[in-house]
């Protein structure tokens, strides 16, 4: 049974910053490719930015470009997506997603190509 825990969320003022964790229990399962969503109020779930275990490119949403970034600790089973510069359209929830095995880049913004997900930690942006 995999279970991925996110934390970090919280109140901030805009061009604060943040670091969300996203703690991964699998056992003896390997996860390839990890990534972050977020899910406003009234809107679909969007695709932030991913990770693969073995590294390489992986692109980011352009919403976030150049102020989020996405790193992984193998050893510790964590993803961790630091947010600087935040803006008030930041503000959501954001989600842990991943797959055992590894997503092609042409996939990687699609929900339905992770099988695990975490239950979510709620961003805010507001002054």
């Amino acid at each position: 049974q995999v279970q991925l825990v996110e934390s970090g969320g919280g109140l901030v003022q805009p061009g604060g910053s943040l670091r969300l964790s996203c703690v991964a229990s699998t056992g003896s399962l390997s996860l390839d490719t990890m990534a972050w969503f977020r899910q406003a109020p009234g809107k679909d779930r969007e695709y932030v930015v991913a990770t693969r275990r073995g590294g390489g490119p992986t692109g980011s949403a352009d919403s976030v470009k150049g102020r989020f970034t996405i790193s992984r600790d193998n050893a510790k089973n964590t993803v961790y997506l630091q947010m600087n510069g935040l803006k008030p359209e930041d503000t959501a929830v954001y989600f842990c997603a991943a797959n055992g095995n590894r997503v092609i880049t042409s996939a990687l913004a699609n929900p339905q190509s992770y099988n695990y997900w975490g239950r979510g930690t709620q961003v805010t942006v507001s002054s």
